[in-house]
């Protein structure tokens, strides 16, 4: 008798309000899944209206997990968000369901599909590169490893106190690390969600209303201590201002929209160098999903 197929999950990533999470609880009912979350934000415990999260609604007609799983003061990262979801994954396909993983946080997804670069680091260590200027950093990266002047934007100095931080503690370029990770090809199957620029940011817009009427502003107030990771959320340092008087209603609505759209931008960048996904083009007014097959 031969065995089983192993099931595998089914990736539904894209940028912030683009439909990931209704879809996901449409493939979850149509293939017999569960829903896995691999938003950052969203698996803390409150904060459901900044976070957008799954409706009550959403949540009744299928299983989901890894939301409300760590408390407002607790500090999150990719590396405890893989060992956590690994298991859930793990446990839902032994019950013959298919997990469907959905998110936009990009590094959380790729700790799924292609892992955590073994790449050494090191705090202390940083913390000393901290004491350099910018150009001294800059300067004894490009010393270590001269290829670093293409592969690595000089002009972000976190990515170069990185790089920096790679080549010491290996005693080689870290290019050449990087480039040999790179050559790893991980088997996933997924879908990524693509909007027209202007439709997506008019859904950023209104989902951002929306969630001021929602009651955003008082969840906020009386969330307390966030944790450095919770605190990034977007909505919560903008309606921290409108509290403190420093903006209007309007204005702390306009810089959510902004910073949402901004970030929105930077997750279709990401998401776009991982061509294991499916692309499915959207457009306003679209009633039905688009055929996806499930690979299995």
């Amino acid at each position: 008798m031969s065995a089983s197929p192993v099931i595998k999950p089914f990736f539904v990533v894209g940028p912030t309000g683009s439909g990931k999470s209704a879809l996901a609880v449409e493939l979850a009912e149509r293939w017999g899944g569960e829903v896995v979350n691999a938003d950052a934000f969203q698996l803390y415990k409150g904060l459901d209206i900044c976070t957008a999260k799954p409706t009550s609604e959403e949540r009744a007609r299928v299983p989901h997990h890894l939301y409300d799983v760590l408390a407002l003061t607790e500090v999150g990262d990719a590396a405890f968000y893989s060992e956590l979801a690994k298991q859930v994954i793990e446990e839902i396909a032994s019950r013959g369901k298919v997990p469907i993983v959905v998110g936009g946080s990009g590094l959380y997804i790729k700790a799924l599909t292609h892992g955590l670069s073994p790449l050494p680091s090191d705090a202390s260590l940083r913390s000393k590169l901290e004491h350099l200027t910018t150009r001294e950093r800059v300067a004894w990266l490009l010393m270590r490893d001269p290829h670093a002047a293409t592969t690595v934007n000089l002009k972000n100095d976190r990515y170069v106190t990185r790089a920096l931080e790679i080549c010491l503690l290996t005693s080689q370029p870290q290019s050449e690390l990087r480039s040999a990770w790179k050559l790893h090809e991980p088997d996933y199957h997924g879908v990524r969600l693509q909007w027209p620029k202007e439709a997506l940011h008019i859904r950023i817009n209104q989902r951002v209303l929306n969630m001021v009427k929602a009651g955003l502003v008082a969840e906020i107030a009386e969330a307390g201590e966030l944790s450095g990771t919770a605190d990034k959320a977007i909505g919560v340092n903008e309606v921290r201002r409108y509290l403190a008087g420093e903006l209007s209603e309007i204005e702390m609505i306009e810089a959510i929209q902004l910073a949402t759209r901004q970030y929105a931008r930077r997750q279709e960048k990401w998401f776009r160098r991982e061509k294991g996904f499916q692309v499915l083009e959207m457009e306003e007014g679209q009633r039905e999903w688009p055929q996806i097959d499930w690979p299995l």
